[in-house]
């Protein structure tokens, strides 16, 4: 069951969201977040099993952040676009700027997040219901497409939001190799596979 908002709880899942930009989790202690957040420590274990609980919520708060962001753009499009060329270009725009080399930390701090899953069953769980809020909110998206004639209908929509998300966090495997695919390449290559086999 998901855990209630509260107004310290909140805070200092944004303190360790803000200590993680300069650190691994590892290298952040309670203390630190103590003082940083002007929390105590007896309000810090009220709210949290422990402190790696409160790792485990910030570390899905990031995970989530840019998605959500690509979500409300995907959002906007499908609400403003009116035809399938302004749909293309818009899409296309959302991808280069998800595809971008400045955006590789993100991509490989999902799927870090994603690894660290198999030695904490209570993050895994976390973690998964958050991995499929994120995937039904495209899902809805993709539904809304279909519906509107944009997308195929013989396209699964729950596949299609697992694939748009796979092909953006699977960029990590040129994130780290020392010679990068051109970018102009493989934007060509995802905006063709979207429209050959996503699009109407």
């Amino acid at each position: 069951m998901p855990k209630t908002s509260h107004p310290t709880r909140d805070r200092l899942i944004m303190t360790m969201v803000e200590l993680l930009d300069g650190s691994d989790p590892e290298h952040i202690t309670a203390d630190q977040v103590l003082n940083a957040s002007g929390i105590s420590k007896g309000s810090l274990y009220h709210h949290f099993e422990d402190f790696e609980d409160l790792v485990e919520a910030a570390l899905i708060a990031r995970f989530s952040v840019n998605v959500d962001a690509t979500i409300d753009a995907l959002s906007q499009i499908l609400a403003t676009v009116s035809s399938k060329e302004e749909l293309l270009g818009a899409l296309r725009e959302l991808n280069v700027y998800n595809q971008a080399q400045s955006r590789s930390s993100f991509r490989l701090e999902r799927a870090r997040a994603a690894g660290l899953t198999y030695s904490s069953p209570r993050f895994h769980d976390a973690l998964g219901l958050e991995q499929q809020r994120l995937t039904e909110a495209f899902t809805d998206l993709f539904v809304e497409a279909q519906n509107k004639g944009w997308m195929s209908p013989t396209v699964d929509a729950r596949a299609a939001a697992v694939f748009v998300q796979a092909y953006t966090v699977g960029r990590i495997v040129d994130d780290i190799a020392p010679e990068k695919v051109d970018q102009e390449a493989w934007m060509n290559l995802i905006m063709t596979v979207v429209e050959k086999s996503l699009l109407n």
